[in-house]
């Protein structure tokens, strides 16, 4: 019996739930197909220009980032430039000392010989 009465209560419920459900969708302003064509056509525009300013700013984004980067390298390379230079003229100093000095005691070898 207390089966039958649950039963009983679930197509009630069904049957309120749908009649609800007509009355609501009474309720609803349609829209006229002049609205529904003048709404389509705004969605459109809009979603053509935001894509056109998507766009704009995708370019400038990418051409800003390669300007960027090539500086960046060209940064890179003069750095590289001037510590390769100033390792060549180290090392340039370093060879003439070296050869100075090897003269300066070729020299004082030379005197010690002849005086010795």
């Amino acid at each position: 019996m207390a089966k039958e009465t649950k039963t009983n209560k679930d197509l009630k419920n069904k049957k309120h739930f749908f009649k609800d459900f007509k009355a609501e969708l009474k309720k609803v302003i349609w829209p006229t197909p002049k609205q529904v064509v003048n709404n389509t056509i705004a969605v459109i525009v809009i979603v053509l220009i935001t894509a056109a300013i998507v766009f704009v700013l995708d370019v400038l984004f990418d051409l800003f980032n390669e300007v960027g980067i090539n500086r960046l390298k060209s940064n890179i390379r003069q750095k590289v430039v001037i510590e390769n230079t100033v390792e060549t003229n180290t090392n340039e100093t370093v060879i003439e000392q070296d050869s100075a000095n090897g003269e300066a005691e070729s020299q004082e070898n030379s005197v010690t010989e002849i005086g010795g």
